[in-house]
């Protein structure tokens, strides 16, 4: 976790993410910030939601689920340890629950649960959104010390080779479309469909883009990445590198195209366009 800005002010895939059959599904932690719409069933190890987030399938967490006020999810729950259920939360299915569950007022399960462990009906707050909320206060008022102690606190439970999947407040997420405010950052060896609409666009390696990106700042496209649509920044830059390949379409300010990276469609570039060229052994011994 970086300090210095909102924990949640940025859509960042990591690595592997993929999208299966309308589940997104991840190896690790999925959080998602407050009123957004998540189109997809969701897949991963701790699921958390802040207040009045849609999911538009089942959630299967192999951990924690932990769903704020007014979420609902049209499908089954599955966790595979603790679920916090906040208040007016309503599940268009059935909720299995291996360990406690932790459950508010006004809750809806259209098909009932089942749950292993002690059930309790109160109104919690999910201690994990409580965090980042606390988090981002903190950095909201310069105390980066303190929260430098909480992120670090909360590092401690996780396992450190697996960044979580989060999706900032507000966002819209589908087949059709990711849309965000926010940056955007995706990993390497990720599968998506749909459109990512955001404020700058960072792409990793050996990506497979079912859809067009578009920014109003810069965008880089991965090594090995696949782009099945258009690339169009607003105002900034493109930056295709070594072995990427956009199937339709690049439109921006200046463009940076690498050798090997390839463009299929129209390039249009109101400023300076660069083909660089990938430094051979005898070049990279020449600077050195």
């Amino acid at each position: 976790m970086s300090l210095g800005q909102d924990p949640l002010d940025e859509l960042r895939i990591p690595d592997g993410t993929t999208v299966e059959e309308h589940d997104l599904v991840t190896d690790g932690d999925v959080i998602v910030g407050g009123q957004g719409t998540v189109e997809f069933g969701v897949r991963g190890r701790n699921v958390i939601a802040g207040e009045r987030v849609q999911f538009g399938g089942g959630i299967e967490a192999e951990g924690d689920c932990r769903l704020d006020v007014w979420c609902s999810v049209d499908g089954n729950v599955l966790v595979g340890e603790d679920a916090y259920l906040g208040e007016r939360v309503s599940i268009d299915g059935r909720l299995m629950v291996s360990g406690d569950l932790d459950i508010g007022d006004d809750v809806d399960i259209d098909e009932g649960f089942e749950a292993n462990g002690w059930i309790v009906i109160r109104n919690p707050v999910p201690t994990l959104v409580f965090y980042f909320i606390v988090l981002s206060q903190l950095l909201r008022i310069g105390e980066e010390d303190a929260a430098d102690e909480l992120a670090t606190a909360l590092s401690d439970d996780e396992d450190d080779d697996v960044s979580p999947l989060v999706i900032p407040r507000g966002a819209s997420v589908s087949d059709d479309a990711w849309r965000v405010s926010t940056p955007a950052t995706i990993g390497d060896g990720c599968r998506l469909h749909g459109n990512i609409r955001a404020s700058e666009i960072t792409v990793g390696e050996d990506n497979n883009i079912f859809g067009s990106l578009r920014a109003r700042g810069d965008i880089t496209v991965g090594s090995g990445t696949r782009v099945h649509g258009d690339v169009t920044t607003r105002s900034g830059s493109v930056t295709v590198e070594e072995g990427a390949r956009v199937l339709g379409d690049v439109s921006c300010g200046d463009l940076r195209l690498y050798d090997g990276g390839t463009v299929d469609g129209t390039v249009r570039a109101s400023g300076d366009m660069k083909l660089v060229r990938k430094k051979s052994a005898q070049d990279a011994e020449r600077e050195t």
